[in-house]
């Protein structure tokens, strides 16, 4: 399949950092599409996976390897071309580059030198996950892949435990119920999503408490695939009237009267305008 080709001149030098399908290979934007074709060159995580996308749009343009372990060597050579006027764009092996992907170092310092950048959003598996997933999504926590240790990975949990957000990780197969177990020892049980194999053949979406995640996947001898986890922000706490008196005093010994109820309130979810009544009067009867 192909898009119209425009003239290489359409489009103006700096760095493209440009999204490609996570599986469904039409899920890729004209525009993607365009600058693929017109670029002076594509920095490709692994030059045989995007191959393949290439060949179907039939973009000929010349591709190299830009990843973790060769980038140190390959950024001066990219960055030396950026500043000579080239148009060059980033691909990852699928998806948003940077987003658990290789490129912020070459983002950064072309950022640095006053290099043009120029975003060509598209696919994205967390949010593509996120979408679907039937969890609270105004406030979202992305956090990549947990470390491999059971030890580091429960540290990571526990310092988001917190969060009043919704949690988005990325995760193999292999180490899937690890974590999972690990997400509701830590974690308690709330409600999560297991998103698999998104737009692709076997896309699977499994909805639960962690637990029933757990029994589950318990039951597959062998986890494939790619893999979006998403878990519900922590069950909302029901505060005192003693304990949010006890908030904010505390604030306002260290914070003006509306930074003291702005922080209170959306730690409590109490309306701002009942936290300030509040407030005024206990910084009244402080001052007497």
């Amino acid at each position: 399949m192909s898009m119209p080709k425009e003239p290489a001149k359409s489009l103006q030098p700096g760095l493209y950092v440009t999204a490609t399908p996570i599986g469904n290979l039409a899920d890729i934007t004209y525009r993607a599409v365009n600058v693929l074709n017109c670029v002076d060159l594509i920095l490709c995580e692994d030059t045989r996976v995007s191959a393949k996308l290439l060949s179907h749009y039939e973009i000929s343009t010349n591709c190299i390897a830009y990843h973790d372990h060769n980038g140190a060597r390959v950024r001066p050579q990219v960055v030396e071309k950026l500043k000579s006027g080239a148009a060059i764009a980033l691909i990852s092996d699928a998806g948003t580059p940077l987003i658990s992907d290789p490129g912020f170092k070459l983002v950064r310092e072309a950022a640095d030198l006053g290099i043009n950048i120029l975003s060509v959003p598209g696919p994205s598996s967390p949010i593509a996950a996120l979408s679907i997933a039937g969890l609270p999504s105004d406030r979202f926590l992305f956090l990549g892949f947990l470390p491999a240790k059971t030890h580091a990975r429960r540290q990571v949990l526990s310092e988001v435990s917190g969060i009043n957000s919704t949690l988005v990780f990325l995760e193999t197969g292999p180490r899937l119920i690890k974590m999972l177990r690990d997400v509701l020892d830590v974690l308690g049980p709330r409600r999560g999503v297991v998103a698999r194999e998104m737009t692709k053949l076997y896309e699977e979406v499994s909805r639960g408490t962690i637990d029933q995640l757990i029994e589950r996947f318990g039951e597959v001898a062998r986890v494939k695939g790619e893999i979006v986890v998403i878990v519900e922000p922590p069950a909302e706490k029901a505060f005192t009237a003693d304990e949010i008196d006890s908030l904010i005093t505390e604030h306002l010994h260290s914070t003006s009267l509306k930074e003291a109820v702005a922080h209170v309130a959306e730690i409590t979810g109490v309306a701002r305008r009942k936290i300030y009544t509040r407030a005024l009067s206990l910084s009244g009867a402080q001052e007497k």
